[in-house]
């Protein structure tokens, strides 16, 4: 298995974690809370889901549909992280359309925001450092 497609994996097996939290009780704190942070709900598990399905299925048809999804999906959850540290919402789970701009304090904006951060930029950097493969 090559790079690109051992990141795509890797990516998701991370979010069908980051689906997994929200039903596994030692992650959830006695307001419904995951990581005492944030709560999730069946839609932004199924985005979850949805993109760990995209990940894996890319990581098994062929190594440029890998690079292609962790090109678009690294840009798309960074981003995504980027308006949550400043918003307390996001554009993918489209809680800045729903909710605004959230008053909640800055360390929970950024906290909230690191796991779309630290994935996207995973998939940045993999998918636009990958090196072509000789035709």
């Amino acid at each position: 298995m090559d790079r690109s497609r051992l990141a795509a994996c890797l990516l998701g097996a991370a979010l069908l974690f980051a689906a997994a939290t929200d039903y596994i009780p030692a992650f959830i704190d006695q307001e419904g809370r995951v990581f005492g942070l944030f709560h999730l709900d069946i839609y932004k598990d199924a985005l979850h889901l949805a993109s760990a399905a995209w990940a894996i299925a890319a990581a098994l048809i062929s190594r440029s549909a890998a690079i292609f999804f962790l090109k678009v999906f690294g840009t798309l959850y960074f981003l995504d992280g980027v308006m949550g540290v400043f918003t307390g919402s996001g554009y993918l789970d489209l809680s800045i359309f729903i909710d605004g701009i959230r008053p909640t304090s800055t360390y929970v904006k950024i906290a909230s925001s690191v796991p779309h951060l630290a994935l996207g930029a995973f998939g940045i950097a993999t998918g636009f450092t990958a090196r072509r493969q000789p035709a």
